[in-house]
């Protein structure tokens, strides 16, 4: 459905069934705390790593049930949004420009936690997965009745994650690309997203089955860039509470 048509069952009193973006974008960040948390804090502790079950050979703590499930719904929701976004973006230029600058603006907090020091080349941080994926899907579209162009060009931008190390490599911009590819069969789409990611991101498609195509409640660019900037300003406060030893 597209949004004029939901904007008039809106204006008559019939909103669209289901959440919307601004919901997606909540879950999504929740799930990259919980994640992140667990993962660079919680993960300290002894106890909190105490297996408390085994199934199918896979042993389960607080930190992996932690990161295993509500931890792995934010990065196939934020591939979701990315691609939401392309569609209805009025200046896809500035979009990208975005992505990128959030994502140079992030490097040094990522590289803080991760590593230690604010220089580190051996990973990069997911807004770059992004912003390739990004030029990859907007490269399907621009040279769509050009296919070796389009092939060419997405194939170089994979290459190019896989040698930058970009957060979820190759299988995060392979994701992005078959969102984008298959948005007319939610089915689909979480069957091959599970495939790219693993059964528990593929939990992600269910809050995405339900959305509605509204923006909801975070909108304007002050709202959308505080948005962005949690990214980069909860690595950094990881960061001091595991240099403070807390």
């Amino acid at each position: 459905m597209e949004r004029n048509e939901l904007s008039e069952q809106k204006h008559n009193g019939t909103a669209a069934f289901g959440i919307s973006g601004s919901v997606l974008k909540v879950i999504a960040v929740f799930s990259m705390l919980i994640d992140h948390v667990a993962g660079h804090i919680l993960s300290r502790y002894e106890s909190l790593n105490k297996v408390l079950f085994t199934v199918a050979g896979t042993k389960y703590s607080v930190v992996t049930i932690l990161r295993n499930f509500p931890g792995r719904l934010a990065f196939p929701i934020f591939c979701f949004l990315l691609v939401e976004g392309f569609r209805h973006t009025r200046n896809r230029t500035k979009y990208a420009l975005n992505l990128a600058a959030f994502a140079l603006w992030s490097e040094i907090p990522w590289n803080l936690l991760h590593g230690g020091a604010p220089w580190n080349y051996k990973s990069q941080n997911v807004f770059f997965t992004l912003l390739f994926g990004l030029l990859g899907i907007w490269a399907l579209e621009y040279f769509e009745k050009e296919k070796r162009k389009a092939i060419l060009i997405t194939v170089g931008l994979l290459l190019i994650s896989s040698y930058a190390h970009a957060d979820y490599g190759v299988k995060g911009y392979g994701l992005i690309l078959a969102i984008y590819a298959l948005q007319k069969s939610k089915l689909l789409m979480a069957l091959v997203g599970s495939a790219l990611t693993s059964w528990r991101a593929g939990i992600a498609f269910i809050p995405i089955s339900l959305y509605n195509g509204e923006r909801g409640f975070i909108h304007g660019e002050v709202m959308k860039y505080a948005f962005y900037a949690i990214y980069p300003v909860h690595f950094l406060i990881l960061y001091l509470i595991k240099r403070g030893g807390i």
